[in-house]
C-alpha cells in the first residue's frame, strides 16, 4: 500500500464462519480469518456465524461493517496474513 493514500474495500465475501475474502481498491485480494479479532463487547456477537455473515461494505467509508455497529478498517484487514500465505494452506 502506498503511504499517504486511503485504502478502500471494493468487495467482500464470507468464506467461512469467521473468514472473509476481501478485494481492495489497489487490486490486492486476501482471504483472512478474523476470529482472533472478535473479542470485546463490539465484536463478541460476530462469533455467531450468522451475525458474522451480515457483513457489508459501508458505501461512504468503503470499509467492512456489521449491523451491530462493528467495523474493521481496511488497513487492519490489509495487514492480516492471507490464509493462502500461511503454512499448511493449499
Amino acid at each position: 500500500m502506498s503511504k499517504g493514500r486511503l485504502l478502500h474495500i471494493d468487495r467482500v465475501e464470507v468464506r467461512g464462519p469467521h473468514v472473509l475474502h476481501v478485494e481492495f481498491d489497489d487490486g490486492v485480494e486476501k482471504t483472512v480469518d478474523l476470529s482472533p479479532l472478535l473479542t470485546g463487547p463490539m465484536f463478541e456477537p460476530l462469533r455467531d456465524p450468522q451475525k458474522f455473515a451480515e457483513v457489508k461494505i459501508d458505501p461512504e467509508w468503503k470499509t467492512v461493517v456489521w449491523p451491530s455497529g462493528a467495523d474493521i478498517a481496511p488497513e487492519a484487514l490489509y495487514d492480516l496474513p492471507s490464509l493462502s500465505d500461511q503454512p499448511g494452506s493449499a
